[in-house]
């Protein structure tokens, strides 16, 4: 399978991928063809150089046509044969031509267990599960449609909401995690 990834942050969650194709879980059946971000500083880029990942940067300028936007992306995705996308931290709303072109075809992670928080992100999503008094919460593979995080779910892990956390507690703990497995 032929993956282009798409990635507004530093593309933390890519590296899982990265690690099960270097190491031979996936190299037969796997291979990351094209990372693009519209953040040059996002982190992603430099994620990809250092796996030896063809990577681009694609700015999206305010006011621009997002339609003709996506359409740019669908092009360079399809000029390295790309069969699936894998949206990690993209910021942006995808359009419906390229939704509808990548129907079943295009998967996010979203950090709250769908459809609760649908349409949220990063911290904003676990401030609302601890308003909300939740005692669970977790993350949700889903399809991407044009309906935002509405698309089929393909995977959801839970995880316990511990009494008297925060938000930005959840976050620093998240980041010491990263920083013990190295990424």
């Amino acid at each position: 399978m032929r993956i282009g990834v798409l990635g507004s942050t530093r593309g933390t969650a890519l590296q899982g991928v990265i690690d099960e194709i270097n190491s031979g879980c996936l190299k037969d059946c796997a291979k990351i063809e094209l990372v693009i971000s519209n953040k040059k500083e996002g982190g992603i880029l430099a994620r990809a150089s250092k796996h030896s990942i063809p990577a681009k940067y694609m700015p999206f300028k305010k006011g621009s046509d997002k339609a003709l936007y996506d359409a740019e992306i669908t092009s360079a995705f399809n000029s390295v044969g790309c069969d699936l996308i894998l949206c990690v931290g993209w910021m942006r709303i995808l359009t419906p031509g390229f939704t509808n072109f990548w129907a079943g075809r295009v998967m996010n992670v979203h950090p709250s267990l769908l459809p609760l928080h649908a349409g949220g992100m990063d911290l904003e999503v676990h401030a609302a599960v601890l308003a909300a008094g939740e005692k669970t919460s977790g993350c949700t593979i889903h399809q991407v449609t044009d309906v935002v995080d509405g698309g089929p779910i393909v995977l959801q892990k839970k995880v316990d909401v511990v009494a008297g956390e925060t938000a930005g507690e959840r976050a620093f703990e998240r980041k010491c995690n990263r920083r013990v497995r190295g990424d």
